[in-house]
């Protein structure tokens, strides 16, 4: 890793991972595995690493993740405005379910049906194989644990999008200039996405970059474009909820506070789509103005 071709400790590494809130033997595995490649001269491993943690009781076989002992976080008044009903300057959107820990909400109304048709229709042809970012290595890879198709649009690529990025502006409280651009991905029978956290860890160099540019990612915004016949629920394991797609309503949550902690309970995942086809909108919200890679 770079701290290590640096030439700082083993040990002052690990210490530093777990400060950034790694599990204690998730730390002591990256460590060790690119200290074994270093020694041997071969490459650093590139795709995944077998650490041995304890699975995770509370949550489903499927959705098992590694037990963690994070300091508590602490939780601050929700970025999302309070009441029943969230009023932007161009559509009243009720909130349907409310949760304080992780500071969450499930919303009605956000898209209109035919604002949903017409981002499937805009985003189809633009389709690619879904990537993520490799935690060691910083670089995209097709990831085969999320089996669907994405892209993005620019902020505010066209009048129609800059009207969806105004209106989710609004929603989640934040300028529109720290939202990513507008992400849509497909998920075709039996896709799937597994546990994984929203907000960007620094362990590696394109994520530190990322950070230092914009900030973190502080919040999320998950959009229905279509109902989803059977399957495709997204689910918190860490709290026991799961969300069924209906067209054009929306998840949000939250997972960073002002004293720079991020909540694990926001862990969650795309069930797999057991019948039909899945189409979603998702908007990241960043501390800072958002300023992508060049």
């Amino acid at each position: 890793m770079y701290n290590l071709d640096r030439g700082c400790a083993e040990a002052d590494v690990i210490s530093t991972m777990v400060e950034q809130q790694f599990e204690p033997a998730v730390a002591q595995g990256l460590v060790n595995a690119f200290v074994h490649a270093r020694k041997n001269g071969i490459d650093p491993p590139k795709e995944s690493i077998q650490i041995d943690t304890a699975p995770a009781k509370t949550a489903p076989q499927e959705y098992q993740y590694p037990q963690r002992h994070y300091p508590e976080y602490q939780y601050e008044v929700p970025r999302i405005k309070p009441g029943s009903t969230i009023y932007t300057s161009d559509r009243n959107i009720p909130v349907l379910i409310r949760m304080e820990k992780p500071v969450l909400a499930v919303l009605g109304n956000v898209l209109s049906e035919a604002e949903c048709d017409q981002l499937i229709e805009l985003a189809r042809h633009r389709l690619q194989p879904s990537t993520v970012v490799d935690p060691l290595t910083g670089k995209n890879k097709i990831a085969e644990h999320r089996n669907s198709y994405g892209m993005f649009f620019d902020l505010e690529e066209t009048p129609f999008i800059a009207k969806l990025d105004q209106r989710i502006s609004e929603l989640m409280n934040c300028p529109i200039e720290n939202g990513e651009g507008l992400q849509v991905l497909h998920y075709g029978p039996n896709a799937k996405n597994t546990p994984h956290y929203d907000f960007l860890v620094p362990s590696n160099s394109t994520n530190i970059a990322s950070l230092a540019r914009s900030g973190q990612r502080v919040s999320s915004l998950v959009i229905y474009l279509n109902d989803v016949s059977a399957g495709g629920e997204t689910i918190f394991p860490e709290i026991g909820l799961a969300i069924q797609p209906q067209k054009g309503n929306a998840v949000y949550f939250e997972y960073t506070n002002s004293l720079q902690q991020l909540d694990h309970k926001s862990l969650h995942a795309g069930a797999e789509v057991t019948e039909g086809e899945k189409w979603v909108v998702t908007k990241w919200m960043r501390e800072k103005p958002f300023i992508a890679a060049h």
